[in-house]
């Protein structure tokens, strides 16, 4: 069957009670070889029904997953997944199976898609599993086959640039829930640190990590085609040879700086960072028949050709291949000036025709330096370079992870993730996380001294963050930057921002990348801090609400002082009637402080 749409697979999961999760249904067949009751799992995809079912669903009656899974057949897009789950109680079906013994029978509906339609997907999926199950019989199938026809005919066209990308998600309860630790987020993951975000059901654990991701610009719609490479679990051995000769990354860093080049710009604002002939496009993704298989799947080509970088499969390739240099190496790469003037003439061709930034790929034992257009990311850019390229490169994004992938928080080839669970055995293990976010209690736990240190918010970034939060409790119009001041010099600036932050900013791929090429409409953004400006008595109650509410000294003087007012509390009831009035007085002023110093504090940090 021809692929012609967005969606590529809808699929059944069930809980079997001898197999576990398996795959029941698939409309077209995961593998067209075999039927579509097949349970058979392409090797990339071996992870699915962990992910479609998830751990832990037995205690919900519904849930919903956002989920990715690598690309197949070489192809580097990501496949979007998302996943309804019910249970149902057995007695409650029509018709029912040999295999079904338990007193509640658990299943998802999924849709496997190439677009990044989170909301849209969940609000037809619901719809359509309520139906299913209502049906109280599993082999009624035609309704799922109608399903996977009308998405792609009704989806087919769809644009990435307009709000239904943005369906279900609230920036503004995020907002009201972290307060000004979502800047601390914000940080985390443009730092690409290992965030783990932690929360059940998984619904909640979804909305909130691809809520943050959506601060970022064109981040969900744009930036997360390579969010899943990872490879398949290896032997023990296999990964120690592995570390042994991979270099690490923060060992690659290039500290070369190279002059900013335009890159080629589409008639709709937008490139795809190292394709020359994209014209026109606005986002919306075109679908053409398939032309290849790959273990018996289909692999659509989309009318938008990505550069495919070179990937990371080979210890001996490392980020530093694809760093700009600075363009006198070309001279010393070459004393004798035996081809200087082949040198000149290709980079000045590849200036004049294509605007495009001159970068080196170090060729080993040649002593000649070739060519390449850019430090690419192989993603649909905007004008300001927007989305950065953060989930590039081995850094993953893993709305929820299945804890059949534990292993990959510790994968060598696996450079950083921002992922979301729900077993508490990843919480567990702090080791391989950066920064553990439980959502429950808006608790952003950060495990390394000096990390904390450079995410300490400025007072500029106080001030925001304040300026935020009262935006969105008292629900004002979208007008954020009204009344802010713009002056201010270069080294004002980063302090600011932070100088700890911007240093170790630079020090991250997704910077290096959108650093080596120009971006014409960042000519129109000033760069200072929206919110700089003069230290006021307001900033100090700021900056001592922070510390009161998020250092380990603060904490320890909020736990004393409610401790304090219970035992006061516990005294005056043990010593009764007799210093009754004026104990009673007493305790009543400690109560009364005690209330009026934590609202303030409420009222003027969060």
């Amino acid at each position: 069957m021809e692929n012609r749409g967005p969606v590529l697979h809808i699929v059944v999961v069930g809980f079997h009670h001898k197999k576990g999760c398996q795959v029941e249904f698939s409309y077209p067949p995961l593998k067209p070889a075999e039927g579509h009751d097949s349970q058979s799992l392409p090797e990339e995809w071996k992870y699915l029904p962990f992910l479609a079912l998830p751990d832990g669903a037995h205690n919900y009656q519904e849930d919903t997953v956002f989920f990715h899974l690598p690309p197949r057949c070489g192809d580097r897009t990501t496949v979007y997944g998302v996943s309804c789950y019910r249970q149902i109680e057995a007695k409650a079906l029509k018709v029912r199976q040999a295999d079904i013994t338990r007193e509640t029978v658990q299943k998802s509906v999924c849709v496997l898609s190439q677009l990044p339609l989170y909301g849209l997907l969940q609000a037809k999926l619901q719809l359509i599993t309520h139906a299913y199950f209502e049906e109280k019989d599993f082999s009624q199938i035609s309704i799922l086959k109608e399903l996977y026809d009308h998405m792609n005919s009704s989806l087919g066209n769809t644009s990435l640039e307009g709000s239904q990308v943005y369906l279900g998600l609230s920036p503004r309860d995020l907002v009201l829930h972290f307060r000004h630790k979502v800047l601390i987020l914000f940080k985390l993951i443009l730092l690409e640190k290992k965030v783990l975000f932690y929360i059940s059901p998984v619904n909640r654990l979804v909305g909130a990590l691809m809520t943050v991701l959506s601060l970022f610009p064109g981040m969900i719609e744009h930036g997360l085609t390579d969010c899943s490479h990872y490879r398949p679990r290896k032997s023990i051995s296999e990964d120690a040879g592995l570390q042994e000769n991979t270099p690490h990354l923060d060992d690659s860093v290039s500290t070369a700086d190279t002059s900013d080049t335009n890159l080629g710009m589409g008639k709709g604002g937008r490139k795809v960072a190292g394709d020359h002939s994209l014209e026109g496009q606005k986002g919306s993704v075109p679908f053409s028949p398939s032309e290849k298989t790959c273990n018996g799947a289909q692999s659509s080509n989309s009318a938008v050709q990505r550069l495919k970088v070179p990937s990371r499969a080979s210890p001996a390739s490392s980020e530093s291949d694809w760093e700009t240099i600075d363009p006198s190496i070309l001279e010393e790469s070459d004393p004798k000036g035996e081809h200087e003037n082949t040198a000149s003439e290709q980079a000045e061709n590849l200036l004049s025709s294509e605007s495009l930034p001159i970068t080196v790929q170090p060729q080993a034992n040649t002593g000649h330096a070739v060519l390449v257009p850019g430090l690419i990311s192989g993603l649909e850019e905007d004008q300001y370079g927007m989305p950065l390229a953060i989930f590039t490169k081995g850094y993953l994004c893993l709305p929820y992870m299945a804890l059949q992938q534990h292993h990959l928080l510790s994968d060598v080839t696996v450079r950083g993730f921002v992922a979301g669970a729900t077993n508490i055995l990843f919480r567990q293990q702090k080791h391989l996380s950066d920064a553990i976010v439980e959502i429950e209690d808006a608790h952003v736990q950060i495990h390394d001294p000096e990390l904390r240190k450079i995410l300490n918010p400025t007072t500029a970034d106080l001030r925001f963050a304040d300026y935020l939060v009262k935006h969105v409790t008292e629900n004002r119009d979208d007008v954020f930057l009204d009344g802010t001041g713009w002056e201010g010099d270069n080294e004002k600036t980063l302090s600011d921002f932070g100088t700890l932050f911007v240093a170790a900013w630079k020090n991250t791929h997704n910077y290096r990348v959108w650093n080596s090429n120009k971006h014409p409409a960042l000519a129109e953004v000033n760069s200072s801090h929206p919110f700089q400006g003069q230290y006021s008595v307001s900033d100090v109650k700021l900056r001592l609400s922070h510390s009161v509410q998020n250092s380990e000294r603060g904490k320890k003087i909020g736990n004393v002082m409610v401790s304090t007012s219970r035992n006061v509390v516990q005294t005056g009831k043990a010593v009764g009637q007799s210093v009754g009035g004026a104990f009673t007085s007493a305790k009543s002023a400690v109560s009364s402080w005690f209330s009026t110093f934590t609202q303030s504090t409420q009222n003027l940090g969060d």
